[in-house]
């Protein structure tokens, strides 16, 4: 906003006429506006530095939480992909029943049962770990019992290892005995395959789930905040 001063009014050197000094008050007004004009754009531009500066850091995150999820979507898959694995192995071992195709099903099902070992034990080190904050039980973390996963993640992974379970049990049972009529076969192999669906059920619980913090884990917070106010006077 401009400012006019009143102009003042004094002799010229001829002494007939009258020249105003407002020149020198508007020449003040200017460099004020400008002043203002240039305080007021750099003003506007901190602000947009610090919105920019505000959603890049609320966007940092994005990668890392789509990294997360992705991760889990892949065990859940790799889990449907190792059921459907043994179900095709151990369903042709046992239509065809030659040596070859026990061969393959007992090879799948060696195969599976050690991923599923690995798994296994990565997810059990993961849990001891979550443990010293987070109330963590067996039953959520192998079988995602409550609210530890999603409805859809539970139903998928629990519906994969009750279907582990179930293809070892008819296939052993369809054929009890060897080529030669002796006593067990190699189908018998297919129980180890459902350590599969265990591990991978705790390895999406251990670095997916949510479990409720430990009480002992709180009060332990608290009291080193006691005790450094204490400290602290």
């Amino acid at each position: 906003m401009t400012c006019w001063l009143a102009d003042s009014v004094i002799p010229s050197a001829s002494g007939g006429e009258y020249a105003k000094s407002s020149v020198g008050h508007r020449l003040e007004s200017v460099r004020t506006d400008q002043i203002l004009r240039s305080a007021g754009i750099e003003e506007s531009a901190g602000i947009m530095n610090n919105v920019d500066r505000t959603s890049s850091s609320a966007t940092g995150d994005l990668p890392i939480q789509s990294a997360i999820q992705s991760s889990g979507r892949i065990l859940v898959r790799l889990n449907l992909v190792g059921t459907a694995m043994f179900l095709l192995t151990a369903t042709f071992a046992a239509v065809v029943f030659s040596t070859f195709a026990q061969w393959v099903g007992a090879v799948t099902a060696l195969i599976l049962f050690a991923i599923g070992v690995f798994t296994f034990l990565w997810a059990y080190w993961n849990a001891v770990q979550r443990s010293r904050s987070d109330q963590i039980a067996v039953t959520q973390l192998y079988f995602l019992v409550g609210e530890v996963a999603p409805r859809k993640v539970r139903v998928v992974m629990n519906s994969a290892l009750f279907a582990q379970v179930l293809i070892a049990t008819v296939t052993a049972l369809g054929r009890p005995n060897g080529p030669e009529g002796r006593p067990g076969s190699s189908l018998a192999v297919g129980f180890l395959v459902p350590m599969l669906g265990f591990g991978l059920n705790g390895l999406w619980a251990a670095y997916h789930g949510r479990f409720l913090a430990r009480l002992d884990a709180k009060n332990g917070e608290s009291d080193g905040q006691i005790g450094q106010n204490a400290s602290h006077g």
